[in-house]
């Protein structure tokens, strides 16, 4: 029999736990939101500090709550229910958020990684480079920091002369020395779990708050010589927090100007950067144009060399390779390869376009399937609806799909004709190749080849605007058109003297 090998234990992870501290209430949001669930480029402030720490494939990731806790609790459990909330019944700092988390999960040993809720720019890049120089130094407490051109209202690292961190200093307790030195620290540190526990443990109250704070875990290490670390954020712009919602705004334009550049870098062109908006959940593909005022938001993919804007917003929409959306607004529609839709036309979820289609201007499209090349120029209604191959829908009709009670659905076969202000009154089909006369309203099924024709004898009631509509401009010009209708044609069997000298 074979010797076989056992499996190696797989690596331990660089960080073992995940702390996001997002208990804090955000008094200055002036919201009855959750600070952290305010959102910025397709995620909330929350998502986009979870998103750039789970690709350290951290054992576990606690999250600490206190306000608006059902809020808080209810998104984890849509956008990270692997996360493991845990309650700060009372907000008495960040030494002590950090210290519930750990209690949550007392089995953890190794690095710990402690961010704020309240970072979303925050990017996998810089957390890997702390968590890296943090393992290199052997340090058992690592600061992120950031140098930054006006540090006011900001802690101050302050380092001794080898460069090694002695301590963070709040602004309030800084000499004007202190005030001067613009690196600042980014609220983001990594930590031995043990040695985290021990110090948290000892942390003071006394100060202004009567708070334990996580800065002042720096300073009883370095007395006490243990090796630790400080680390500069290649951008700064990575640790803005987000307190007020003139910051969430600057924080959403910082966001939207990174997605644009690494799209424009990947070969999309991007006419007017300054008016379009991109979630960085959407992807687009090369040699796609984005035109002043396009918006780009959730799981949106737009295709190679697809056209999309100006004026335009598509929300969880696909819009395939070569297609153009001008000036419209589509909710989880999928848009065919070189299909064409607007301007100003509607498309809702559920509407599908096969590849080479058109939904022209001003129309409404909801849960219908539109096949390879037909056509609804404009202004029309198409709701619950199947469209075969190569079908043509006039100007003005309208898909009648709702009794009052119950939605109903209308099959259009391949490469019919339906007559522009026509009503298809559902459920009703439309066979292959048949036609609808315009002005029809369609109450039964249409055989294939067929001309539909469902509309009243045209019967014209004569003088009915002078008799009914006497005195009105409208009766005034009846009556000088019958005049000139009654006038006595000239006699034009003998050649006049005009004509004869023309």
């Amino acid at each position: 029999m074979p010797h076989v090998q056992p499996a190696a234990p797989a690596p331990a992870p660089p960080v073992a736990a995940v702390v996001v501290l997002a208990a804090g209430q955000g008094t200055r949001m002036r919201s009855s939101r959750p600070k952290v669930l305010h959102a910025l480029g397709g995620r909330s402030m929350l998502g986009h500090v979870l998103a750039a720490a789970a690709p350290l494939g951290a054992g576990a990731t606690v999250v600490v709550v206190g306000s608006g806790r059902d809020q808080v609790e209810q998104h984890l459990a849509q956008i990270a229910p692997t996360a493991v909330p845990v309650l700060q019944e009372e907000q008495l700092g960040s030494g002590h958020a950090a210290a519930v988390a750990l209690a949550a999960v007392p089995d953890i040993e190794g690095a710990v990684l402690i961010v704020n809720g309240d970072s979303p720019l925050l990017t996998t890049r810089t957390l890997d480079a702390l968590v890296a120089a943090h393992d290199a130094a052997g340090s058992v407490f690592t600061v992120l920091t950031a140098e930054v051109d006006d540090p006011t209202g900001l802690g101050r690292i302050v380092r001794d002369e080898r460069g090694a961190p002695q301590a963070i200093i709040e602004e309030r307790d800084a000499t004007a020395e202190q005030r001067a030195i613009r690196e600042v620290n980014a609220g983001v540190y990594v930590a031995a779990a043990g040695t985290l526990r021990r110090v948290l443990a000892g942390l003071a109250t006394d100060n202004a708050q009567g708070e334990q704070y996580l800065t002042d875990a720096l300073a009883p290490l370095v007395a006490a010589g243990a090796p630790t670390a400080a680390v500069v954020a290649e951008d700064p712009d990575d640790v803005l927090g987000c307190n007020d919602r003139r910051e969430l705004a600057a924080r959403r334009r910082t966001l939207n100007d990174r997605v644009l550049d690494e799209l424009m870098r990947s070969g999309v062109t991007v006419v007017d950067p300054a008016t379009t908006w991109v979630d960085v959940t959407v992807s687009v593909g090369p040699d796609a144009v984005l035109r002043p005022g396009t918006q780009l938001e959730g799981v949106t993919s737009i295709g190679a060399a697809a056209e999309v804007g100006p004026d335009t917003t598509l929300v969880d929409t696909e819009v395939g390779e070569g297609a153009s959306v001008v000036r419209s607004h589509c909710l989880g529609a999928v848009i065919g390869p070189e299909s064409t839709v607007g301007p100003f036309s509607y498309l809702r979820p559920g509407t599908r376009l096969a590849g080479d289609a058109k939904v022209g201007a001003f129309v409404e499209a909801k849960n219908v399937e539109v096949g390879e090349g037909s056509k609804v120029p404009h202004l029309s209604y198409v709701g619950d609806a199947t469209i075969g191959r190569g079908a043509n829908i006039g100007a003005a009709t309208v898909f009648v799909n709702y009794d009052g009670v119950t939605k109903h659905r209308t099959t259009i076969g391949d490469h019919v004709r339906v007559g522009s202000d026509t009503m298809l009154v559902a459920p009703v089909t439309v066979g292959d190749g048949a036609y609808t006369a315009a002005g029809s309203v369609i109450t039964s099924d249409v055989p294939p080849g067929a001309m539909a024709v469902a509309r009243a004898p045209q019967r014209n009631v004569a003088g009915w605007v002078r008799r009914r509509r006497s005195g009105t401009p409208a009766a005034e010009a009846a009556a000088a058109a019958e005049s000139r209708t009654a006038a006595p044609r000239e006699d034009r069997s003998e050649p006049s003297r005009a004509d004869s000298d023309s």
